[in-house]
This record gives structure tokens, sequence and C-alpha cells, in this order.
């Protein structure tokens, strides 16, 4: 599917679903998320979180903390949970909504990130947080975002390759504020290699590529990432 670089029509407010796969490994930013997905400032959006944890205690404390969540399969290897759970979203915004922001939880956005997005008009925008990638042998901090150098590479993108503050083409990015049209969600699921140690977001990315669909970072949105605590330790991948 061919997306246009023409910014498109909207009309009202366009539906929204605004959610992520989880578990109790993301208990300790939990309150913070919670907050924010309450404050968020545009007028047409639901929440729901896929809590994909061994056991039910942390569904609990995720209803409790006042959102929406639903208790999927749990399986020990962490990239077969995470695209079970975000495909359980897909399905969600294919039967309900025009769009779908991917949030993960341990992502704090403006509180007007939604519409702010929408008004690029464009089918893939993200915003932009910023993590350790692993680079020339050295452990820097990096924007999430990768621009394309071939047809199945990207390289990562530096701080003042996204100071501008404008809205820029990229090859590749997180699913950790991401927000997809419907339309994209139609063709492509999300999906991992088990020949490859990707993880489904930059497969999504690919897939879009190949799908003739354009990414688009809006480096005005910049985005909190609660990285402390959060790592992979004890995980299985």
């Amino acid at each position: 599917m061919q997306t246009s670089d023409q910014e498109q029509k909207l009309e009202g407010n366009p539906k929204v679903l605004v959610g992520c796969p989880t578990s109790v490994h993301k208990r300790y930013c939990l309150g913070r998320y919670a907050s924010r997905l309450k404050e968020l400032t545009y007028p047409n959006y639901d929440i729901l979180i896929v809590d994909n944890s061994e056991n039910n205690d942390y569904i609990g404390l995720i209803k409790e903390s006042g959102l929406p969540a639903v208790k999927d399969v749990y399986s020990d290897s962490a990239r077969e949970r995470i695209i079970n759970s975000r495909n359980i979203l897909r399905k969600e915004v294919l039967e309900k909504y025009d769009y779908f922001l991917s949030l993960e939880q341990d992502v704090i956005p403006p509180k007007d990130i939604i519409e702010r997005m929408l008004k690029s008009g464009k089918k893939l925008v993200t915003g932009v947080y910023y993590n350790f990638q692993m680079i020339n042998g050295k452990n820097q901090l990096r924007p999430l975002l990768w621009k394309r150098v071939r047809e199945d590479r990207v390289k990562a993108l530096s701080f003042e390759e996204i100071e501008g503050g404008s809205l820029m083409e990229v090859g590749a990015c997180g699913l950790g504020c991401l927000l997809i049209h419907k339309e994209i969600l139609k063709n492509i699921k999300f999906r991992y290699d088990k020949n490859d140690n990707g993880f489904d977001d930059m497969w999504f990315c690919q897939d879009t590529f190949n799908e003739g669909n354009k990414i688009f970072a809006d480096t005005s949105l910049k985005c909190k990432h609660l990285i402390k605590g959060g790592g992979w330790e004890g995980i299985k991948k």
C-alpha cells in the first residue's frame, strides 16, 4: 500500500486507541504513566493495556490505577509475549478505531501529543525519546530514531540531526510513541524473526517500508523515557 506524502484530511476528531503491552517488569513506572494517560487533552481517545505477566497480580494493579486492561497469555519468550499483546491491540484498532497510539509504559509524552501528531497529517508519526545504544563499541545515549541507508539497513540518528524541532522522514523508530493509522495495520501484523535478535519494532518499520509507507518523526515532540529500572536483566528475550 502506497502512502501519499500529502497531508490526510481529518474529519472531526478521529478515534484513537492508546495502549501497549506490559508486564510486572514495568511496575516501577505505572503511576506516572497512568497519571499522564488521564491528562491527555485530546477529546476522543480510549485506553487499553495488555498485561502478559505470568500471573494476575499486575493486572490488578493496572486496574487499580484506573486504566482499562486485559490479560494476555504468558510465554517464556518476552518477544513472543510482546507481539501477541500488540496484535490484540491491532485487532481492537481495526475493529473500532482510526488510529493506534503505541505508547509504551515507560514513555511519558506531552499532554497534547495526540492532537499534535494528528496535525501532521501523516499515517505514521513518532515522537522523540532516548535510550542507550551500543555504537562503535560504546554505550551512548541516542534518540530511538534511525535513517535508512539501504533497503534493509538503518543507521542511528544523532542528537544534532534531530535538533530542528520539525517533521522529518526517518527510516525506523521504536514503538514507544508511534501513532499508526489503521490503514497501515490492515496489511501489517506485529511479528519478529526467531532467527534474528531484532525486536518487533524494527520488523514493523521494515514491513512498512516494504509496503511503500513512510515514517515521520515530529522532533518537537520530546518525551520522557523512564529507563532507570527497566532493563532486560533476568528476562528471557
